[in-house]
């Protein structure tokens, strides 16, 4: 396996901190899983132990979620990073989710894009997404962020999920 340099632990944007996720999450983590349809299975202690299994993951892989938070006070608002998800360790994938309440306010399109910056910084040429066809708004973050479509594949009762695909420009 070709070796990175690590993930930045946390970046900052004009009106966003990002930052490691860890157990100290949990409780707006579980709000967020919370708002996704039919709701979530998992207690607040649940997601509290999968944020320190990823958070040790992170360790050991060099790639990790980030806290998004807002810097005029400190709300947190999701998420956003890197996982190997349907991709790879070489090649992983952008995630991003906010609470429905932050949504439409340009905040995924600012912190996917300073996540995107973060990966290349770590030695990475290409970043993919994977995204539901249905999924309008995070389609359009990430052609605002420069990916573009690769293919499209259907995937079990989730439907057509939609490949993305972004390269490193020249250095």
């Amino acid at each position: 396996m070709t070796k990175y340099v690590p993930m930045a632990t946390s970046l900052a944007t004009h009106r966003l901190d990002l930052r490691a996720r860890d157990e100290g999450d949990a409780e707006w983590n579980h709000e967020l899983l919370g708002e996704h349809d039919g709701g979530t299975a998992f207690s607040v202690d649940e997601v509290r132990t999968r944020l320190a299994e990823q958070r040790v993951l992170a360790l050991d892989n060099g790639i990790r979620l980030l806290t998004i938070r807002r810097r005029s006070d400190g709300v947190p608002m999701g998420y956003c990073g890197l996982i190997v998800g349907r991709c790879s360790h070489d090649e992983p994938e952008i995630v991003y989710e906010l609470l429905k309440r932050f949504h439409g306010q340009g905040y995924a399109t600012e912190a996917a894009r300073a996540v995107l910056d973060a990966a290349f910084a770590t030695g990475r040429t290409r970043i993919w997404s994977t995204v539901g066809a249905w999924n309008t708004p995070s389609l359009r973050v990430l052609e605002k962020i420069g990916f573009r479509r690769d293919h499209e594949t259907v995937i079990g009762d989730r439907g057509v999920v939609v490949y993305l695909v972004c390269d490193a420009g020249p250095t």
